[in-house]
């Protein structure tokens, strides 16, 4: 099969877990896939990044192991970490009848290693998708030594030596872009850029997840939500919240917009997510925002 049909092969089986991707992204996760490199996807939180990792773990039917980055995040979280409460009933137990170096070769063993993302990733028999969630939530020095894994796929515990890849996890990494990341990282990685969707592409999405909406509204739901991220908001509604509204108007049985003003104004707590938001949003500019939508 020719690469380009690989890639439209890509595309439905994508399509068919419920993620619609262009052609650009599926080729980017073709070529993550054949080269066995880290994909760094970037974009505005809200616009699917996450989900293409869930997605991936579903049509290559392996496990997900998902790392939520956050300031602070260190090893021990992120790697692994000794059971010290294990470890010490153990010496209790061993003290009286145990020379003291084998009691410690005992209790460094793996039997007392619990393991965290990263190295539960790289000791798979069958490679899983390793998702790094907002990577630039982490510290400099946290990305600093992710970088050591990402390029040799091993890690080194002391106790223990080197531990190295069972198998080469696909790795995908996100980032919305809080933070500038290091050269080094971007190097060691494919990079895809992550937009908002067209009005074409979010409808069909709406359509796909939701197929119980009319096509009257969720055209209007999509021009709406489309107008609402050129206004001047602190949190642009992502894909989640226009699938959240969509389902919300659907609960409320709005069939169109402009029929039940009080319903839309109720349910705009799915897509206005911050105070300042929500106090721009009032009746008179929403019923502006409705009639561009209709």
């Amino acid at each position: 099969m020719s690469q380009s049909l690989e890639i439209k092969a890509l595309q439905q089986r994508l399509l068919n877990a419920g993620y619609i991707a262009d052609r650009s992204l599926a080729a980017t996760l073709h070529l993550h896939s054949e080269l066995q490199r880290p994909l760094l996807l970037e974009g505005d939180a809200g616009v699917g990044k996450t989900e293409v990792g869930k997605i991936l773990s579903r049509i290559y039917d392996c496990p997900l192991i998902r790392l939520q980055c956050y300031e602070g995040l260190d090893i021990n979280t992120a790697v692994y970490e000794w059971n010290y409460h294990r470890q010490l009933l153990a010496i209790k137990q061993q003290e009286q009848s145990t020379h003291q170096e084998n009691i410690e070769k005992n209790i460094f063993s793996d039997d007392y290693l619990l393991k965290r993302p990263l190295l539960q990733a790289i000791i798979q028999e069958k490679p899983p998708v390793l998702l790094i969630d907002e990577i630039d939530r982490a510290d400099e020095e946290f990305e600093a030594y992710l970088l050591e894994v990402l390029s040799d796929f091993q890690i080194s515990i002391p106790e223990l030596g080197t531990i190295k890849a069972t198998s080469r996890p696909y790795v995908i990494l996100t980032s919305n872009g809080t933070r500038e990341l290091s050269d080094a990282l971007r190097r060691r990685c494919l990079y895809h850029y992550v937009e908002y969707p067209d009005f074409d592409k979010e409808l069909k999405i709406v359509n796909t997840q939701l197929p119980d909406v009319s096509l009257q509204l969720s055209r209007q739901v999509v021009a709406f939500v489309q107008n609402l991220r050129k206004s001047d908001l602190r949190k642009k509604p992502g894909i989640a919240e226009t699938l959240d509204w969509t389902a919300a108007l659907l609960r409320l049985d709005v069939s169109a917009l402009e029929d039940d003003l009080d319903a839309v104004m109720d349910s705009l707590t799915c897509l206005l997510k911050t105070r300042e938001d929500s106090a721009s949003m009032d009746k008179a500019v929403v019923e502006r925002m409705i009639a561009r939508a209709i």
